[in-house]
């Protein structure tokens, strides 16, 4: 697998954009791992400090989801080094979608990631842009339909990604119209979860869990868990945290969803970042699951969690360990060896394969029909590991060999 993983990480992407913009001090990058099927595909984040050797190893992190998600194509990603909370963003993500347009009409499928809104900002401005969806360069590229067919598939993809979810089975408040693309990552990795043990052990009810971060992937995450009848003990954000050694009611759960202060944990009696930080480590769960930044996990916080009865760790971030390593660095390897760690390209994607299911012909709209979709291409990629090796250690690494056959 090493082997493998190294020769795919030492590869030179096919296409790298790079873009000054005119206006402020932004700087932005569209990394093409390959256009493997015709076209690539990857979502467009900004921060402040983004650099091109970030955009890269996301790209490559795509071509590695897609072997799971679907459809069968490169990886891509966008990255615009700035300040989200700058007034000027807007209108640099404007500058940015007018640049990159002709490889999103082209080869290039886009979407939203860190501190980037598909619904309100990546669809409304490659629309203004000329583009008739983000992913149009996916079906130009891949599909290759006519034009009656590309109408159609699109509309479908523009209609179900938005789509308002009426099932309480997925939303936690219908009168608040949570979308589809709001939900359906956090619950691909609660699924995860779910089907890890199913497959590996005997079912994930009672099962207390750890999860960091509050944005969507996260609350979304704890949301299903709970209603699973898993016992969230404690959520690590950047503005706090909370711990419950018994675990949160689900109803309680579902409050600190709906109370989010934008993408942060907003609760009474809050404890402080640095208060969270030292305690939460220590507290008694069996599953973990990290939705926060890239590169957080320590070794030493994987220590104080296995010693505290960890079993599984759910990637709902990218890379969520501090390895500077594209992939599989030491504490990755590290924790994997030791305990059940479910890779990022399985666990959290869910918006992937929701892209990809809405690209084929006449797909089913209901939420049942969507959800399901995501939750059974999730099992069937955990099941594969499971045929390849039954043991509850070195998933991960199964996992990679899998894919990364499928793309050498």
């Amino acid at each position: 697998m090493k082997d493998l993983l190294k020769k795919f990480e030492n590869k030179e992407p096919e296409i790298v954009f790079h873009w000054n913009d005119a206006e402020t001090e932004a700087e932005g990058w569209v990394v093409i791992n390959s256009l493997r099927g015709g076209a690539a595909g990857g979502g467009t984040r900004m921060r402040k400090g983004l650099d091109k050797n970030e955009v890269l190893s996301l790209a490559k992190t795509m071509e590695v989801k897609f072997t799971v998600s679907g459809p069968a194509i490169g990886g891509a990603k966008s990255g615009i080094n700035f300040d989200p909370k700058d007034p000027r963003k807007k209108a640099v993500l404007e500058r940015w979608y007018k640049a990159v347009s002709p490889l999103l009409k082209s080869y290039y499928g886009t979407g939203g990631d860190l501190n980037v809104d598909e619904i309100h900002e990546v669809i409304p401005m490659t629309e203004d842009c000329g583009v008739w969806h983000p992913q149009e360069g996916v079906f130009s590229g891949h599909f290759q339909p006519t034009d009656a067919d590309k109408i159609n598939r699109i509309g479908q993809l523009r209609n179900g990604v938005i789509k308002v979810l009426e099932n309480t089975d997925y939303t936690p408040d219908r009168l608040r119209k949570y979308t589809v693309a709001d939900m359906i990552t956090g619950f691909g990795v609660a699924e995860s979860i779910k089907h890890f043990y199913d497959i590996y052990k005997t079912g994930v009810q009672g099962k207390k869990a750890i999860v960091q971060g509050w944005g969507n992937v996260g609350s979304a995450a704890a949301f299903y868990l709970a209603q699973m009848g898993v016992k969230i003990v404690g959520i690590i954000d950047i503005t706090g945290g909370l711990i419950k050694e018994e675990g949160f009611s689900f109803e309680e759960v579902k409050e600190f969803y709906l109370n989010k202060n934008g993408n942060n944990l907003h609760a009474e009696n809050l404890l402080s970042f640095d208060e969270i930080n030292q305690k939460i480590w220590e507290v008694g769960a069996a599953i973990f699951a990290p939705c926060a930044a890239s590169r957080l996990i320590t070794q030493q916080q994987v220590d104080q969690m296995i010693d505290n009865g960890l079993e599984v760790i759910a990637s709902g971030a990218n890379v969520p360990f501090a390895d500077k390593e594209i992939f599989f660095g030491p504490i990755m390897e590290y924790a994997d060896e030791r305990v059940s760690v479910i890779p990022d390209f399985i666990a959290n994607c869910g918006m992937a394969r929701v892209f990809a299911y809405f690209m084929e012909r006449k797909v089913q709209m209901t939420d049942e029909a969507i959800f399901n979709d995501t939750s059974i291409t999730i099992k069937n990629a955990i099941q594969n590991t499971f045929d390849s090796n039954n043991s509850h250690k070195n998933i991960s690494a199964t996992a990679f060999e899998i894919s990364l056959k499928q793309l050498l």
